[in-house]
């Protein structure tokens, strides 16, 4: 008999935790809130230490809700996003600005910037990508060596 309660139970705990599941689904697909952005991904090339690691991911509010930008994560913390707190209404713009703040390490970028909004068209991933070389010296050659490829003959 205590048995078959407990089963009873969990029965009623699970159809409880499905149909919350299932109402916070459907009010995130409500939203009539739309966000498009110019670019997903932004590469800054080969650069040397210290170049500017500032840049502006545009986007519009194509939808007819007013946008809202609830949190903007990085995949590390050397990567600062900056987001308007206030709704985008219909039609209008807004930018996310992203600050890699590790531009005077030499190497490879490659980092992610989600968006979380009520937007219908869900979460977004922006990225940022790039080659960081060593500031060149009064003894060293005046272009950067193209490292990895294979040299072309002429």
């Amino acid at each position: 008999m205590k048995r078959s309660g407990l089963t009873f139970v969990f029965l009623i705990s699970t159809f409880f935790v499905v149909n919350a599941q299932n109402s916070l689904a459907a009010k995130d697909t409500s939203s009539k809130a739309e966000i498009t952005f110019e670019t997903l991904i932004h590469d800054y090339g080969t650069v040397y230490q210290g170049a500017d690691g500032i840049y502006e991911f545009k986007f519009k509010n194509t939808g007819t809700d007013p946008l809202i930008l609830s949190n903007v994560k990085s995949s590390c913390g050397c990567t600062i996003p900056s987001w308007p707190k206030e709704p985008i209404l219909p039609g209008k713009s807004g930018a996310i600005k992203v600050n890699y703040t590790r531009m005077n390490n030499p190497g490879t970028i490659s980092k992610q910037v989600t968006v979380y909004s009520n937007a219908k068209n869900g979460t977004i991933i922006l990225n940022i990508k790039g080659t960081i070389l060593v500031t060149p010296t009064a003894n060293s050659p005046e272009k950067p060596v193209n490292m990895g490829s294979t040299p072309v003959a002429n």
